[in-house]
């Protein structure tokens, strides 16, 4: 049995608004699905504004343009996360600023952050890892100290609970991505979140080639084609209709792996605090001395069985075209590389996650479980 590490469902309803698109002919980024879109998922955050981007990473470069970030500014960000959150402060100018994490929950260590602001701090970068929150209220209460905006990159986290609140609806101006593997997704895809008119209305211009307001086609701001089509947003309202049954399906999964996998020597299944709800975009396990062979022998061992997996990210300090490019990106410096970032470097190494699509069955969960036991006691 082959067993992928992530197969999409894509809904009956996802399927006829496509279909209704295309008979339409609106087919690029005009059409009734944009606008039902970005207001259905507005209204399922709570939030005033959503809008459709391409992807994940241009909403995080859109959210960071709308708030006026560029050169010579610092945006704080996660060392454990994966590049495109760096690279989209690289693409507004700026300059990241990286952190460390949480070795239970992978997501940015809040006591770590105020040593790291400075005058030209302008925003934090929180990302939310394989569907857990990050600790979002001492990152609010540090940008509220410093007069500095946050920025959620809710990208693997649609659904998941910070204390009730649902995240990338906490931050000045938030993003998430609608990549093929996200629990809503529309092929490739993105939105940005604000409550803020000023910041939207200036989101809005920037997404479509900052057209003036009194004349099209004069443009008295570079902007960008960041447009979502008509029929991605079909596609992505279809699937948000199911975003309940969806999390259902995540959170089965997440108990049938922690019944399946428990006592399972050196193998630390995931951890959720108190004050979360996790969402399992994907089910991140690390693999510890004690059980016999390193990640990597791990992961070819389950490939020998057909069972597919992924490594963790990689420290974004670590990554050559930050530190080693020559000219270096803006606002760095060749080789002058961050750091260092002790546990990113260490979870970096030991972990990945198995597979954990929505479309995973019954069956193919019990082959993922009777592998790994297998292996375990090999």
């Amino acid at each position: 049995m082959t067993v992928p590490v992530n197969e999409p469902v894509i809904t009956a309803e996802a399927k006829q608004n496509v279909h209704e698109a295309l008979e339409s002919g609106w087919v690029s980024s005009a059409g009734r699905y944009i606008q039902e879109f970005e207001a259905a998922y507005a209204r399922y955050l709570g939030v005033k504004h959503a809008i459709t981007t391409t992807s994940g990473t241009t909403a995080l470069h859109l959210a960071l343009a709308a708030l006026g970030i560029g050169p010579g500014d610092e945006v704080i960000v996660p060392d454990f996360t994966m590049i495109a959150s760096a690279f989209a402060v690289l693409h507004a100018g700026a300059r990241p600023v990286f952190v460390d994490v949480d070795p239970a929950i992978y997501t940015i260590d809040p006591s770590q952050i105020a040593a790291k602001i400075t005058p030209r701090t302008k925003a934090i970068m929180p990302v939310h890892i394989y569907g857990h929150p990050a600790d979002m209220d001492p990152i609010l209460t540090l940008a509220r100290e410093w007069k500095i905006a946050v920025v959620e990159d809710a990208a693997e986290a649609h659904g998941a609970e910070y204390k009730g609140r649902l995240c990338g609806s906490m931050g000045t101006v938030n993003a998430f991505s609608f990549y093929g593997n996200k629990i809503i997704t529309t092929g490739e895809g993105g939105m940005v979140v604000t409550d803020d008119d000023a910041i939207a209305i200036r989101a809005r211009s920037l997404r479509d080639l900052a057209h003036s307001p009194s004349k099209r086609f004069t443009h008295e701001t570079v902007g960008f084609n960041y447009r979502m089509t008509n029929l991605q947003a079909g596609l992505g309202l279809g699937q948000l209709q199911h975003i309940a049954e969806f999390l259902k399906k995540k959170q089965w999964m997440a108990e049938r792996y922690a019944q399946g996998l428990a006592g399972v020597r050196g193998l630390r299944l995931p951890v959720t605090r108190p004050w979360a709800k996790n969402v399992y975009w994907m089910y991140a396990v690390l693999v510890e001395d004690a059980f016999g062979m390193t990640r990597d022998a791990f992961r070819a061992a389950l490939k020998e069985r057909g069972i597919d997996t992924r490594d963790f990210f990689t420290s974004c300090a670590a990554q050559p075209a930050l530190h080693d490019a020559d000219p270096p990106p803006l606002g760095l410096a060749r080789g002058l590389r961050q750091g260092p970032f002790p546990v990113t470097e260490d979870i970096a190494e030991r972990g990945l996650y198995l597979p954990s699509g929505l479309a995973l069955t019954e069956e193919q969960i019990s082959a993922v479980i009777s592998a790994i036991r297998e292996i375990a006691h090999a």
